[in-house]
């Protein structure tokens, strides 16, 4: 199975951050992802078509301070997807969960009634995004990530009872290639695949079993290679994005340093990069009402970062906003400060324990 989508090249996106030498946001493996989370659009419906539905997106997105479009797909009501964040980048639809989940706009608002088209393009979406990750993807509406209204009565219901989308039938079966691969391969004077045997086999299963691929063990995993051993390997390979002969079970170079870190038999040599040096507070002036600038973006991506995202209903972004404020205070809070030193502006103290 695999879907068309319309790529940011195709609709006409703007470079990352409006510089063609940005590499845009960073990159998360397949294997990271464990949700799948639905958006619309907000309060009113969305007349847009074409390429004018991600490209409004965009300028809206651009707008608050981001990368470019923060969902990862958008779909429209004729079954079109365009591609915004990808399948192998950071979002910015769901604070706490842009690592974890996939965010698929379909491009409705309000009480707008979703076409079945766009219903059974998110759906054959979402499994896809299942088979690429070689796990079942959670199901989730935005306002199962923060407070929010966000996807509305409609798409929340049918999120609810499962996506379910007429005349679209789900794949059946498994996703393992045809059969079990049986040959060996050797990496850094170590044998790999069906009948290899060695503490390095053990590694790679408890590695298997710790990433979430260890289904096919029923005892294990052990230091030979067993059918087991192929089938799990199998579903990592897919989870990085690999498919057919890629993803038959039997390690390559890439994925199995993706597994390990480093390949068993090759010692490095290289020293560890030194930490970089956090930035220095930048005084209490770049904070408060009117203020706009990547400080304040870093702040509240701190914030996030040390769970306190409820307070955004989007963002954080560059602008200073009450829900940056209240954010700092909580956190502020937590810490045991009262009175002044809680008024929810940080001070060095506050910038050191958050960015530092």
């Amino acid at each position: 199975m695999s879907v068309k989508i319309i790529s940011r090249a195709t609709w006409g996106a703007k470079p990352w951050d409006n510089d063609p030498r940005s590499s845009g946001p960073a990159y998360v493996p397949l294997s990271s992802r464990r949700e799948f989370f639905v958006h619309y659009d907000g309060a009113h419906h969305v007349g847009r078509t074409g390429y004018a539905v991600p490209r409004a997106i965009e300028a809206q997105h651009l707008a608050q301070g981001w990368s470019g479009v923060g969902y990862h797909f958008v779909v429209d009501q004729a079954g079109n997807i365009y591609e915004g964040r990808g399948w192998t980048r950071t979002g910015a639809h769901c604070p706490g969960f842009n690592v974890s989940g996939i965010g698929v706009q379909i491009a409705v608002g309000g009480d707008q009634e979703p076409s079945e088209a766009a219903l059974a393009a998110c759906r054959a979406l979402y499994d896809e995004a299942c088979q690429r990750t070689g796990r079942t993807l959670a199901k989730r509406g935005h306002r199962d990530g923060i407070a929010t209204l966000c996807p509305g009565p409609r798409l929340y219901a049918w999120v609810q009872a499962g996506m379910p989308a007429k005349g679209y039938q789900p794949p059946t079966g498994g996703t393992a290639p045809t059969g079990v691969a049986r040959y060996q391969v050797t990496i850094n004077g170590l044998s790999y695949g069906y009948g290899a045997e060695g503490n390095h086999v053990t590694r790679v299963g408890e590695a298997l079993v710790a990433k979430g691929h260890g289904d096919a063990y029923k005892v294990g995993p052990g230091p030979k290679w067993s059918d087991a051993d192929t089938e799990n390997y199998a579903a990592y390979q897919r989870s990085l994005g690999f498919s057919g002969d890629d993803a038959d079970g039997v390690p390559g170079e890439s994925s199995l340093r993706s597994l390990l870190g480093t390949l068993p038999g090759k010692t490095t040599t290289a020293k560890p990069k030194p930490k970089p040096k956090p930035p220095a507070f930048p005084g209490r002036n770049a904070f408060g009402p009117g203020k706009r600038n990547a400080n304040v973006t870093r702040l509240g991506e701190a914030l996030v970062a040390k769970g306190y995202g409820r307070f955004y209903k989007v963002g954080p972004g560059p602008s200073w906003s009450n829900a940056d404020r209240n954010a700092v205070r909580a956190f502020q809070r937590a810490q045991g400060w009262t009175g002044s030193d809680a008024d929810g502006y940080p001070g060095p103290e506050t910038w050191r324990r958050l960015v530092a």
